[in-house]
């Protein structure tokens, strides 16, 4: 008699699982064939207050201890990479780890469409930070349908615009689209209150470009080619002869400019606030230099970390002891976590690995950054560096 693979036992469990999970919350289940592999086990459509909505995920479901990698779970893509990245209903991974008898979850079709169509990933990345269970189901559910809203209304056109250009735009910044006469596109996108924005354009492959009111109205007044590069060189702004815009889209641009700065205006008392910036009392802030951050930031790291060697493992296990994450930074977890690679450079830095920014490499430093803090504040220029960026870490220093 033919032997039932262990494998297809512990998968089927796995699906058992979350579909009694999803079901406990009231949410509507329909299991598909485990004939058909499509990439997709289960369609789960979501309700609110004991009404159906029309909010609907597809869920591809894993089980067993196969699935490991670095510090996480890896979901292989295979050849569902497009259905998976373009189909009308987005693809959630859910691993189930058959020791610690927990399933955890990461947004497939977001991965995805982050890295690109040219260079997709093999594998969905899965976080043991992104943990689904009864205590958690809220905010999962909370994220996926706010995921799936981004394809309806002033978002869908957002989530269109940044999947052509490859950039996420915020729901609050002004993104404005033009096609000129040969059906090529420009994108505008400035953040509220900001004086320069970025240009996208199809001709110049995406490649994000920065623009003010002023750069561009150069090309308006008698200037000599000279005084021009001058200009451009000494604020990193591009002028409209840089770009090789017409008339018509200069005009459309410095258009955009003056709708949003209008958009922009309210009270004169209306002061943005710093999000809960220790000691604040009003004064100023400041952006800083990313290179500037980095290295600080990476010196303070190595300074707590040679003063306490289990950092680095104390604080990856407090934050899996916090519960719930914030969804970005779960998305960002599961890349991460399941290169072997990446997750070898963290647990082994120390100042003998890394000196300086160049001996670890970027997506490195920036889980490491995630397992060690909470939140970094910047101040303002005035301050002394250790006053200007406070580091509020996940572990207390001692």
């Amino acid at each position: 008699m033919p032997r039932i693979p262990k494998g297809r036992r512990v998968g089927q469990a796995a699906v058992n699982a979350l579909r009694t999970l999803f079901e406990e919350h009231d949410h509507i289940v329909q299991e598909i064939s485990g004939q058909n592999d499509f990439g997709e086990d289960l369609y789960v459509t979501f309700t609110h207050d004991g009404r159906v909505t029309s909010d609907t995920i597809k869920v591809q479901v894993k089980g067993g201890d196969s699935w490991r990698r670095g510090n996480g779970y890896a979901v292989p893509v295979g050849r569902h990479v497009d259905t998976w990245a373009n189909g009308n209903i987005p693809v959630y991974c859910v691993v189930y780890d058959p020791d610690a008898k927990r399933l955890h979850w990461a947004n497939g079709t977001q991965q995805l469409r982050q890295s690109g169509s040219l260079h997709p990933p093999r594998f969905i990345g899965v976080s043991p930070n992104a943990v689904l269970d009864g205590s958690t189901m809220a905010s999962f559910v909370a994220q996926a349908r706010r995921y799936v809203g981004r394809y309806r209304g002033r978002q869908a056109v957002l989530t269109h615009l940044g999947e052509m250009s490859g950039v996420e735009f915020d729901p609050g910044d002004h993104v404005l689209h033009f096609v000129n006469g040969d059906d090529e596109d420009l994108i505008f996108w400035k953040r509220p209150g900001d004086t320069v924005a970025t240009l996208l354009l199809s001709t110049q492959g995406w490649e994000p470009v920065l623009v003010s009111l002023e750069s561009l109205l150069r090309s308006q007044r008698v200037v000599s080619e000279d005084e021009r590069d001058s200009a451009s060189a000494a604020d990193g702004l591009w002028a409209a002869e840089d770009l090789e815009l017409s008339q018509s889209e200069v005009m459309w641009a410095i258009s955009c400019f003056i709708s949003t700065e209008q958009a922009d205006e309210g009270p004169e008392d209306d002061l943005a606030e710093c999000e809960g910036c220790p000691s604040c009392t009003g004064e100023e802030h400041a952006d800083i230099a990313a290179d500037v951050l980095h290295e600080y930031v990476l010196a303070r790291v190595l300074d707590r970390i040679e003063a306490e060697p289990d950092l680095m493992q104390r604080s990856i296990l407090a934050m899996r002891e916090e519960g719930e994450l914030d969804p970005d930074i779960v998305a960002e977890l599961g890349p991460l976590e399941s290169d072997p690679s990446i997750v070898s450079q963290v647990n082994k830095l120390s100042r003998a690995t890394v000196t300086t920014m160049d001996d670890i490499e970027p997506k490195a430093l920036r889980l490491a950054i995630l397992y060690l803090i909470h939140r970094i504040y910047v101040g303002g220029p005035s301050l002394s560096p250790d006053q200007q960026i406070r580091i509020l870490w996940r572990i207390p220093e001692l």
